[in-house]
């Protein structure tokens, strides 16, 4: 098995994040490679939560230019977890939201 702070690169912290703590919804950045039940292992060994669901999505990276010069941002990977009703927060984040 990876190691499973490589599989879970950052966590997203955006509006439409915190809009979705209240429900025990986190959003990561993780590894392209990963897959959703190595997600799921890597976020219940790290902050010690019970996983309900994950669901990902792989993001394009945008076109960006700089005078004449065009390039593109780097892909990513995202993962939407959900913890179970009966699972404790994740402290990071509550920290975060205040």
């Amino acid at each position: 098995m990876k190691n499973p702070y490589d599989i879970i690169i950052k966590p997203v912290l955006s509006e439409k994040s915190y809009d979705s703590l209240p429900d025990k919804k986190y959003t990561f950045i993780v590894d392209a490679k990963a897959n959703k039940t190595e997600i799921k292992q890597a976020v219940e060994a790290i902050f010690g939560v019970k996983v309900e669901s994950v669901n990902t999505l792989r993001q394009e990276g945008k076109m960006k230019r700089m005078g004449v010069h065009i390039g593109r941002r780097p892909s990513f990977k995202k993962a939407y977890v959900k913890l179970t009703a009966e699972s404790k927060e994740i402290e990071f984040f509550e920290g975060m939201a205040q």
